[in-house]
């Protein structure tokens, strides 16, 4: 429990001040959006797949249970939309809630804590993957209008060059000069508290509710997504810290930058704000379990 207090604190000062400067500053949460997507999340994978020394074998591991986990998740998500009939705003918005667990400003500090460098580093794997996915896939996943054009889209937004160029660095053994290599870490150390900001800024306007979608998206981010990662980590055969760590980051509460994505691509930025608060408060009381559950694997 007490691994979770400074990251928690940490989280909840940033909102506030996002929520403080959302009410008494005319600020542009568009603006703050654009610049997280198309600036400070690119540099923030970039730096994370330029620096990792984790071996191929957890890395592969990680990313394919990640992939294999947002697959189903997804899957499970259109199944539910189809059945219940769900408006296409708030199909973005239950798919935006479930599939990004809050595995960076949360995850990091919180597995850092609990299982040290060597459990930081797998959880860096995972959120470089999650990352990929949010602002590389996602975008074209909300946006809609054609598989064509969801390639398109997704080939305009910087991210995936920046993971393709950091790639391409350490394949080719080059080491980038320090001042790129310090801004580029810089820029990605700015993309969490930026996010946080957002979250705080779009609480402002919202009216607070605790309603039978909050409470239900909160269940599948918080339940039944690290469930789904077990029985993945088990199929794929992964042990030890690969499978703890799998576990534990699909066990987050709601993203943050899930604002962001629907605020730049679709979805109600409100419900979305209001499940990120519930599934984080709760995410106090779920977490711990999960940590202890983990470890027993």
């Amino acid at each position: 429990m007490t691994a979770l207090l400074p990251a928690i604190i940490t989280v909840g000062l940033i909102v506030a001040i996002g929520l403080f400067a959302g009410r008494k500053l005319s600020l542009d949460p568009q603006t703050l959006s654009q610049l997280g997507i198309y600036i400070l999340a690119p540099a923030l994978v970039a730096d994370g797949l330029y620096r990792t020394t984790l071996s191929v074998q957890s890395c592969v591991g990680l990313l394919v249970g990640f992939a294999i986990i947002s697959v189903l998740l997804y899957a499970i998500v259109w199944g539910l939309s189809q059945s219940f009939d769900l408006s296409p705003s708030l199909k973005k918005s239950l798919m935006a809630t479930t599939l990004f667990p809050n595995n960076g400003n949360l995850g990091l500090p919180l597995i850092d804590f609990a299982l040290g460098t060597a459990g930081l580093e797998r959880a860096i794997v995972y959120t470089i993957g999650s990352s990929i996915l949010m602002f590389g896939v996602a975008p074209a996943l909300l946006q809609g209008n054609g598989i064509g054009f969801g390639i398109r889209l997704t080939l305009r937004l910087p991210l995936i060059w920046a993971m393709l160029g950091s790639l391409g660095l350490r394949w080719l053994g080059i080491e980038l000069p320090l001042p790129i290599a310090r801004g580029m870490e810089e820029l990605g150390r700015a993309a969490i508290p930026i996010a946080l900001l957002l979250l705080g800024m779009q609480l402002a306007s919202t009216q607070f509710r605790l309603g039978k979608y909050e409470l239900f998206a909160t269940g599948i981010r918080l339940l039944l997504a690290p469930a789904i990662a077990y029985a993945v980590g088990l199929a794929l055969h992964l042990k030890g810290l690969d499978i703890q760590v799998l576990i534990l980051q699909s066990a987050m509460p709601a993203a943050v930058n899930t604002v962001v994505l629907v605020t730049e691509f679709g979805g109600d930025a409100s419900r979305v704000a209001r499940t990120i608060v519930v599934s984080t408060l709760l995410g106090f009381l779920t977490l711990p379990t999960m940590l202890w559950a983990s470890a027993r694997l």
